[in-house]
């Protein structure tokens, strides 16, 4: 990761909250805060302007939603991160925002050394989610388990990897299960990415829930 700051854009349609994390995070070593927005299309208009690394987008926002302002920016700008950083942790919510292609979803109880955190984790590409919002997904793949018929290009170590990707295991937890290396695991991921044309595990997640693997 490199040693520069991290350039981060603040999307909320409250004045106060907008501010306010703009001014805790303008203190936190090595983050940059590099503009506000109150809209969605005006988040997007200025990380066109700007090029941040990170975007905290609110979800619910006049003008343009965060959702809609997530899919245009990584359309537009795929190499920057949208973090949304909502008090929704509505399902519907969740589940558009991970599709959106998201690199998290925390809700605003986050405490501010912890935001700080998710902003430096997500510039170096770890996708982050409050745990209360995980137990929604969960709901949601446990509900939407009847799909279609699994790939046939994947082993069936493969498909066995991808179900516990869903049900929110880790590497360590899947190696465990497994009865393989961590290292082997990797691999597994790593080549289930590449064959269904993921971007990372929460996509593989939803790959899932859609493809009928639980």
């Amino acid at each position: 990761m490199t040693d520069e700051a991290v350039r981060v854009l603040i999307a909320d349609d409250q004045a106060l909250i907008r501010e306010g994390i703009a001014s805790l995070l303008s203190i936190e070593p090595g983050i940059e805060v590099v503009g506000t927005a109150a809209d969605g299309r005006a988040a997007v208009e200025l990380a066109l302007a700007t090029s941040p690394d990170v975007v905290l987008m609110d979800v619910r926002m006049p003008v343009l939603d965060g959702l809609r302002a997530a899919e245009l920016l990584r359309e537009r700008l795929p190499a920057c991160r949208v973090l949304m950083l909502t008090t929704f942790d509505d399902e519907e919510y969740v589940v558009r925002a991970l599709r959106a292609g998201t690199g998290g979803y925390l809700l605003k109880d986050l405490p501010s050394k912890e935001l700080a955190q998710a902003v430096r984790l997500a510039r170096a590409g770890v996708d982050q989610h409050d745990s209360a919002v995980l137990q929604r997904l969960v709901t949601a793949l446990d509900r939407g388990a009847v799909a279609a018929t699994p790939r046939a290009d994947l082993t069936d170590r493969e498909r066995a990897v991808l179900r516990l990707i869903a049900r929110g295991a880790t590497n360590r937890e899947i190696a465990a299960q497994l009865y393989v290396s961590e290292g082997t695991v990797k691999n597994h991921v790593s080549n289930i990415l590449a064959r269904l044309g993921l971007r990372d595990r929460t996509q593989a997640a939803i790959y899932a829930r859609d493809h009928g693997f639980l």
